[in-house]
Formats: C-alpha cells, sequence, structure tokens
C-alpha cells in the first residue's frame, strides 16, 4: 500500500500546487457570482425579502464582489502583501457568511439543516484562507 501512495504522489508531485488554486477560484468565483446576480444596484431582491436600506444591500452585493475577487487577486502576489489580500476577502467571506446564517438562516442552528448545505463550506473555506493566507 505505501508503494501505491508512493506511486499516485509521483504522479501528482507537479501540480500539488492547483489543490488550493482549484478551492480558492471554486470560492472566489461562488462570491464574484453571488454579488453579480444583485446587479444592477440597489438589489431589488435584498430590499424586498429582507427589509435592507438601498445602501445597506448595495453594500452587500459590493462586498460580495470584493471579496471574491480580492481572493483570487491574493493568490497571484506570491509575497506578504497576497497573503494579506488573501487574508483579507477570506475575513470578507466569513463575516458575509456569519451575518448570513444569523439573518437568513437562523433556524438552520436547531437543525441538521446548516450542515447539508453549501453555505456551511463556503464558510469554513473562508476560514481555512483567512488562518493560512497563501502558505501552502
Amino acid at each position: 500500500m505505501e508503494s501505491l501512495n508512493n506511486r499516485i504522489n509521483a504522479v501528482f508531485e507537479n501540480i500539488n500546487f492547483l489543490s488550493s488554486w482549484l478551492i480558492r477560484l471554486g470560492l472566489g468565483i461562488s462570491f464574484i457570482v453571488h454579488g453579480l446576480s444583485k446587479l444592477p444596484l440597489p438589489p431589488q431582491g435584498l430590499i424586498d425579502y429582507f427589509g435592507f436600506s438601498a445602501s445597506l444591500a448595495s453594500f452587500v452585493a459590493v462586498s460580495e464582489l470584493v471579496a471574491g475577487t480580492i481572493l483570487i487577486v491574493g493568490g497571484f502576489i506570491s509575497n506578504y502583501l497576497g497573503s494579506l489580500l488573501t487574508r483579507f476577502g477570506a475575513l470578507l467571506i466569513v463575516v458575509i457568511m456569519a451575518v448570513a446564517f444569523s439573518i437568513a438562516h437562523r433556524d438552520w442552528f436547531v437543525t441538521t439543516q446548516l450542515f447539508t448545505s453549501e453555505q456551511i463550506f463556503l464558510f469554513l473555506i473562508g476560514l481555512y484562507f483567512l488562518i493560512r493566507g497563501n502558505e501552502e
């Protein structure tokens, strides 16, 4: 079994860096798409459904766009600035998701629905990048 594992590692060793990029791109693109779906500003859906003001609804949409973009851009910068940008984008994502849980999904905390939705994974992946930055 160890021999098989070593062979598999040898096959993937040259593309190992792609693993964190796949997760980064998935999370970043997800937030960009969520933000874009709220355009044009102000997003009437947030205003109608949650009773947000036009400025708060616009802030949410722009925050989602910015968070996803910063997370992706941070990955292209290999020094401390890239890691700080990654962490800042991830912090925005974690905050957005925590607020979403408390406003839109507060009933999920008393059921198992929180752990069967994609939102918990967006939150957890955001935490991963907040903790790790650009460290591989």
